[in-house]
């Protein structure tokens, strides 16, 4: 697993040239690519991805964001989406569900709601999750405890080193991508330097939360990943191949249907179920 990298958040969907970008990924090393649904309207866009691509993988889920947004049936929908999809070995996790408190505007009654809701549905079907916590670590980690969830990646965090301990203790790991790169981002980079070597993933968040070194507003991409990957080696004190096979580790362990992209005879894209 030296040296290939897995992006384990990106919204392929949302970039301008997702065929470019996945073909400059995989030329730089990029083994693997997870990409979260955000509501209903992108359930078949995420899949098709992940159908067409062999290092595509994909998860189901309604954001937190999108809250205001989803029909009264979203839940419905995703339960069976969820059940048509859920012998697809490229579907690796609910999400991106979560909390989001930082946007003031939403209704967070119907998004606790969605959340707990969208927990049980991950332990009834027994898949991992894809965690979006902003302004909310506390929170979603009680949910986590409540359904006894203790797999998966709280992709983009930015707590405290208790709540990350807690994240921890809890099973999962922790996603860092270009928030990490900015030498202001002193929470985030202590948390990346210090944590345990099994506690962490790189990402993209692709086309958002662009490293430091792109031009304001320019997209990002999931072929930033080993740039992004060796500020993280920096930050350790380890080299870019050492976080590339430890961050694919744990992709695996977190997300076990990401395990077959790094075995032999996984190189065609299975049917749609």
């Amino acid at each position: 697993m030296d040296s290939l990298w897995v992006d384990t958040h990106c919204h392929l969907d949302f970039l301008s040239d997702p065929e470019g970008c996945l073909q400059a990924a995989q030329l730089v090393g990029v083994k693997a690519v997870v990409v979260p649904a955000v509501s209903p309207e992108n359930f078949a866009r995420v899949a098709d991805l992940a159908h067409r691509h062999a290092g595509v993988f994909y998860a189901l889920g309604l954001h937190p964001c999108s809250v205001d947004r989803l029909k009264e049936d979203a839940l419905l929908v995703l339960k069976n989406a969820l059940l048509a999809y859920r012998n697809d070995p490229k579907l690796v996790a609910v999400g991106e569900i979560g909390l989001d408190f930082f946007l003031p505007n939403l209704d967070r009654g119907r998004m606790h709601t969605l959340y707990t809701e969208q927990l049980r549905l991950a332990r009834d079907f027994d898949l991992p999750v894809v965690l979006h916590v902003r302004k909310a670590q506390d929170q979603v980690c009680a949910g986590l405890r409540r359904f006894a969830i203790s797999q998966g990646i709280a992709h983009a965090f930015n707590g405290s080193l208790v709540q990350a301990q807690a994240f921890i203790d809890q099973g999962l790991v922790l996603g860092f991508g270009g928030a990490m790169t900015f030498s202001r981002a002193l929470q985030i980079r202590r948390l990346a330097a210090g944590l345990p070597a099994q506690a962490w993933v790189v990402e993209t968040d692709s086309p958002d939360i662009a490293p430091a070194w792109m031009a304001k507003g320019e997209a990002n991409r999931p072929d930033q990943i080993p740039a992004i990957g060796a500020v993280l080696a920096d930050l350790r004190g380890v080299t870019p191949q050492a976080v590339a096979r430890q961050s694919s580790l744990n992709a695996c362990r977190m997300l076990p249907r990401l395990a077959g992209r790094f075995t032999e005879g996984s190189s065609s894209a299975p049917s749609l179920p």
